[in-house]
């Protein structure tokens, strides 16, 4: 598997969480509220973007980006998680209450900062507007 591959992958779980936050609020044991959806949304399409369109270079400066943010994220809701809800647009929560996105954000972090060490593998296909801009 290669960053890139693991960007699309999570872009689309992302996005699939963002739209199914909006019909059911506690899926999977979290707290989604519409913002915290919304940014769901564009996080995926940020990320299948780079995955999609980014070359492997790219795909491992978002992974590594990205990764230190959702990890930031779900550590500063361990630490401090009333600053954590009034991010993700909940009202004040009691403490454990977000634990699962917490988690949730601790793994999704962990993945993209695992994924931007991988080494790209020299076979890698280059995406075409990348082949375009070196000519």
């Amino acid at each position: 598997m290669t960053v890139r591959t693991l960007c699309r992958a999570l872009g689309w779980g992302l996005i699939a969480v963002g739209i199914f936050g909006f019909f059911e609020p506690h899926l999977l044991g979290m707290h989604l509220t519409p913002w915290h959806n919304v940014i769901h949304l564009v996080s995926g399409a940020a990320s299948l973007f780079v995955g999609s369109q980014g070359t492997a270079t790219a795909a491992r400066r978002f992974a590594l980006v990205f990764g230190l943010v959702y990890f930031g994220l779900g550590v500063l809701g361990f630490v401090a998680p009333s600053v954590t809800a009034r991010i993700l647009g909940h009202d004040p929560v009691p403490p454990g209450d977000l634990a699962p996105d917490n988690a949730v954000h601790l793994v999704l972090g962990g993945a993209f900062v695992a994924a931007s060490a991988m080494r790209t593998r020299t076979k890698e296909r280059t995406p075409a507007t990348a082949t375009a801009r070196r000519r």
